[in-house]
């Protein structure tokens, strides 16, 4: 099993009470989380919240390249339908060029209504725009003859777009899917796949069979590394330090819902956010103990890749790497059930 960060951070001012990170901290978070052993570190992109959250994700991460070497640069998600494709396709291929081939771009369609509000983009138009954007990337990263594109959305006429990325055919592309529906297109159109923190482990095996079945349907090769699942963790120390954290992470759940909340659509989080503790019924906040048994429930069912949310900072990604992490070989994928076998070497 391997591991990943998924995360936000906010610009600080004194306006905001937020406990996220700001910029700075979550570079330095990043980069020691490169330093435990960390595969990935996916962050969000988000606009007109008044939270100062991450609105130019490739930026940040951009700078997270200058700070690392082998941690991979992922975004979870840039939302497609507020981007120019092509000035997205170059701006992308700067990153992968520039950390020497470690962007993984996520993409997806967008739920928060103020955003769409705010682009003057109506939210019907978020599937048709995705699809066509997808389109316009993947040509342009593939192609290095000039061409021209008509569609309902973005005209461009005699065009290349540079520089090329450093990963052929294009740096992988990975989407956030919940519905049967979302999921059968993450499959059919190549993409690798997230899936959300809130699913149950039996919820988790049955979208994992489906991408699958799917995948292999169309022509795909399966591979466990192509799909990751999100968790929120908090390593505690007693039950009732993780049953505080718990009510913590509710709150700033909240937040989310509501923002969610559209008469047109909205976030997957929804679909948990009418009963009471959903939201946090599969969240890993436990003893460490505890935590490696339902990871290892997840390993079970064949999750390889696991992004984490550590609500606490750098201080509880320590905690993970020290009192979990060590518990899942990463050269064999091994489960080690007993503390003296998962001791640090």
């Amino acid at each position: 099993m391997r591991f990943g960060i998924f995360g936000s951070a906010r610009a600080a001012d004194d306006r905001s009470s937020s406990g996220e990170q700001t910029f700075e901290e979550y570079l330095d978070y990043a980069a020691e989380a490169e330093t435990l052993g960390f595969r990935a570190s996916f962050l969000v992109e988000h606009h007109f919240s008044g939270w100062n959250q991450v609105s130019a994700t490739l930026m940040v991460q951009t700078a997270l390249a200058m700070r690392t070497r082998t941690l991979r640069l992922g975004t979870a998600v840039i939302v497609l339908p507020w981007h120019n494709p092509v000035l997205l396709a170059e701006q992308a291929a700067t990153l992968d060029v520039l950390s020497g081939g470690r962007l993984d771009l996520g993409i997806g369609k967008g739920y928060r209504h103020n955003e769409f509000t705010g682009f003057r983009v109506p939210m019907e138009e978020a599937e048709p725009r995705f699809d066509e954007t997808v389109e316009v990337l993947v040509k342009s990263w593939s192609s290095r003859e000039r061409f021209s594109h008509r569609g309902r959305f973005w005209q461009f006429d005699n065009i290349v777009v540079e520089p090329p990325p450093v990963q052929k055919p294009h740096p992988p592309l990975w989407v956030a899917a919940a519905s049967e529906a979302s999921i059968r297109k993450a499959a059919r159109g190549g993409f690798n796949l997230i899936l959300d923190q809130y699913a149950s482990p039996q919820q988790i095996d049955a979208r994992l069979k489906l991408y699958r079945g799917e995948l292999e349907g169309s022509g795909g090769h399966y591979d466990p590394a192509r799909v990751a699942v999100a968790r929120q963790v908090y390593v505690a120390q007693s039950k009732a330090e993780a049953s505080e954290a718990l009510k913590r992470a509710a709150e700033y759940t909240r937040r989310t819902v509501e923002v969610s909340r559209s008469k047109a659509g909205g976030s997957h989080v929804l679909a948990y956010a009418n009963t009471p503790g959903a939201t946090e019924a599969n969240a890993l906040f436990d003893v460490a103990d505890i935590i490696c048994e339902k990871l290892e429930a997840l390993a079970k069912i064949g999750v390889e890749y696991i992004l984490v949310t550590a609500l606490g900072g750098a201080e509880q990604l320590r905690r993970f790497a020290r009192d979990v992490m060590p518990a899942f070989d990463h050269e064999t994928g091994s489960w080690k059930s007993s503390p003296a076998e998962r001791s640090p070497r």
